[in-house]
């Protein structure tokens, strides 16, 4: 693929999305640096994309301008994928797509994701909404990854889905408070409800004596999705998944704080501490 006249070169857009990773601070940054140059170029410009869209759902902005932002996003994943890239960030992309085959429907399904957090108040409505959030969210991000990690097929999109749906269900039960306090509230309303908690407020559902248990249910599915993982993982080569592992590692942490700590401190941030990262990094990324 080949970018549009006046757009960056490919060196520039390489260098762009480096540092987009580098200032972002993510959790997922020695899982990417651990892997060869090109992959790792390749999932450098993959989550700066999801870097840009994210920012642009948590934007304090309208709604409207919002939605108009990614929209513009659509409309550079089609001109993407016609050869005619034209931001740094899809410059950057054009080779990733093309050998690692990365699919159209993946990039779009994370601009929807990010349209569902762009709204000025945000509720999911039952467990299928959630997953449909999760899928694009998390697990079309990790569909993108398997591909380049080398993970084929069936199997790929097992793990995409299973990792996607753990880590994202971990982040939502991380930033309960967070999220209220900017009007989201990703537990489903239906099972909510089926808790006794009639509660459309967040700060209300929080502080409803019913919400252990949601976030237990929630856990549960967290839990079991982690565990499903685990399996794919131990069927795929060492060297492949070693980024996905690291990446694992660090989430199974801060899910089995959150779950010690309970779900009645809700405003008591969970952070893994630079030690135990370090482990991490040191336990699956190196060793």
């Amino acid at each position: 693929m080949t970018a549009e006249p006046g757009s960056p070169s490919k060196a520039e857009a390489m260098v762009h999305v480096a540092d987009v990773v580098k200032r972002s601070g993510t959790s997922f940054f020695w899982g990417m640096r651990c892997l060869p140059e090109e992959k790792r170029s390749a999932m450098y410009a993959v989550y700066a994309f999801c870097r840009e869209v994210d920012d642009i759902a948590d934007d304090p902005g309208a709604e409207e301008e919002k939605l108009f932002r990614l929209g513009q996003w659509r409309g550079e994943i089609e001109r993407l994928y016609a050869d005619r890239p034209r931001a740094p960030i899809s410059v950057a992309l054009a080779d990733p797509v093309e050998r690692f085959a990365l699919r159209k429907e993946d990039f779009r399904a994370v601009v929807a994701g990010m349209e569902m957090d762009a709204r000025a108040s945000v509720r999911i409505a039952d467990m299928a909404e959630l997953h449909l959030y999760c899928d694009r969210v998390a697990c079309a991000v990790g569909r993108h990854s398997v591909r380049i990690f080398g993970i084929d097929g069936e199997k790929g999109d097992l793990l995409a889905a299973a990792l996607g749906q753990a880590f994202q269900l971990t982040n939502i039960l991380r930033d309960l408070s967070e999220d209220a306090a900017r009007d989201r509230l990703y537990l489903p309303q239906d099972v909510l409800t089926a808790h006794g908690i009639a509660e459309s407020d967040p700060q209300g559902v929080l502080g409803h004596p019913a919400l252990p248990q949601v976030c237990d249910l929630v856990a549960a599915i967290a839990s079991r999705r982690f565990a499903e993982a685990v399996t794919i993982l131990r069927q795929c080569k060492r060297e492949q998944v070693r980024p996905a592992v690291l990446m694992m590692e660090m989430y199974r942490r801060i899910f089995r704080d959150l779950t010690r700590r309970g779900w009645t401190n809700n405003g008591e941030r969970v952070r893994l501490s630079k030690l135990e990262k370090l482990w991490v990094i040191l336990r699956h990324g190196v060793i």
